[in-house]
């Protein structure tokens, strides 16, 4: 027991060690620590607890008394954990251990009916997107998301690998940014602005969301260099590859009478 204001210490209620140390029954209680006032003529001895396993706790033995009355009684008698005693780590729900990707084939996630991510299906909307389809009512979602959803997941994508800080959007082009990409399909409704789908089928992201300004090689628009034309070579002999051969003159000829020339062919 706990209180803003420390009572009186009630002597007869201190002296009762003995009494308090019966109370336990579920051990042999070790050396008695001290003993706390809990309000008036109530205290509160404290034991070392010599069990297996719980170490540095400690029995805690209420006693009390009766206004004019020498007669202690006994409360209530609990183990409690001191202050170097070892405990089980504090209790975190199972919605709040959840992490991406933990959910596997055949698993079910079961969403809280107060979810704040989502609001009924009937109430009237800020999304245009939504509204476009109010005649719908019936036919439709049970429940869409809200302004704080769409803001929460919002923020998460533009914070993730497919917003504008990761190492393939700053390795990427300056002008190769997602939102003026031929393969950018943007979302429908208030996340139009700063999201959409990419459709490249050799880009990374892939069948993802990502921010308008995220961004990588695979841009429709990052075209390359047209091939530069080649002018024609022009026929190139090489004289160090030619044969002499020797060359007869004709009989009846201004140059019959001379002797036969050498003359090269390729």
């Amino acid at each position: 027991m706990a209180v803003g204001i420390r009572s009186k210490l009630d002597q007869i209620c201190a002296d009762a060690v003995d009494l308090a140390r019966s109370a336990v029954t579920e051990d042999e209680p070790g050396a008695h620590l001290d003993v706390v006032p809990e309000g008036d003529r109530l205290v509160t001895h404290h034991f070392e607890c010599r069990l297996s396993g719980y170490r540095g706790w400690r029995w805690a033995v209420t006693v009390t008394r009766v206004p004019r009355s020498r007669q202690v009684t006994i409360c209530e008698t609990v183990l409690q954990p001191g202050p170097d005693a070892l405990v089980a780590p504090e209790w975190v729900p199972w919605h709040a251990r959840l992490q991406p990707g933990d959910l596997g084939v055949g698993d079910v996630m079961v969403t809280s009916a107060d979810d704040d991510r989502l609001v009924p299906g009937y109430v009237r909307s800020d999304d245009p997107a939504i509204e476009e389809v109010a005649w719908d009512l019936g036919l439709g979602r049970v429940r869409v998301m809200s302004r704080e959803g769409r803001a929460e997941v919002a923020q998460r994508w533009y914070d993730g690998d497919h917003g504008p800080d990761t190492p393939i959007a700053a390795a990427a082009p300056s002008t190769a940014r997602c939102g003026t990409c031929g393969f950018y399909l943007p979302l429908a409704g208030s996340l139009r602005q700063a999201f959409g789908a990419c459709g490249n089928l050799y880009a990374p992201d892939d069948g993802r969301v990502v921010s308008a300004d995220h961004g990588c090689g695979a841009h429709s628009e990052v075209l390359g260099d047209p091939a530069s034309e080649v002018d024609e070579l022009p026929t190139v002999y090489d004289d160090s590859e030619v044969d002499p051969v020797a060359v007869s003159r004709g009989a009846g000829t201004v140059d019959g009478a001379e002797p036969a020339e050498p003359y090269g062919h390729g």
